[in-house]
Formats: structure tokens, C-alpha cells, sequence
């Protein structure tokens, strides 16, 4: 199996093979299930979130002091269309 094309399966042959099915995908296959010929859903393997560290951006942005002032008139206008 390459990693590069999907696996495709009918919905009865995703079902008897479904174990089989999610080893090639936690491995990093994509799975296309077809129904009558037409695809219908696609497993993929999941992307877990990164670690966030509170802070990393710190120093990098400073809120002006004018922040929470109220917009322009025309400003206020461009967003009421």
C-alpha cells in the first residue's frame, strides 16, 4: 500500500475489514468507502493538536491604548453595509 493513494472499499468490504482498514490509516493510508461506485465517506488519520505554551507570543503584539475606544462613524457604517 502507498501512502500517496487513498484505499478504496465498498461499504460491505469497509465493514468486514474495518481493523484492517484503521491499521493502513493509523499508518498514514487514507481510506475512501464507496457506495455504488460513488465515494460516500473517507477515513483519514487524525492530526492531534500541539502542545500550547500560555505566553510563547508574549512581546510580540502590544494593544494600543486606544483599544477598546468606539469606532468611527464610517468604520461602524462599512460593517452595516
Amino acid at each position: 500500500m502507498t501512502k500517496s493513494t487513498a484505499i478504496r472499499v465498498g461499504v460491505h468490504e469497509a465493514k468486514t475489514r474495518f481493523s484492517e482498514l484503521l491499521r493502513a490509516v493509523a499508518a498514514g493510508q487514507s481510506v475512501e468507502i464507496l457506495r455504488n461506485g460513488e465515494p460516500v465517506a473517507r477515513l483519514v488519520p487524525m492530526t492531534l493538536p500541539t502542545k500550547r505554551t500560555f505566553g510563547a507570543d508574549r512581546g510580540l503584539f502590544t494593544v494600543p491604548d486606544d483599544f477598546d475606544e468606539p469606532l468611527p462613524a464610517d468604520l461602524l457604517e462599512a460593517f452595516d453595509g
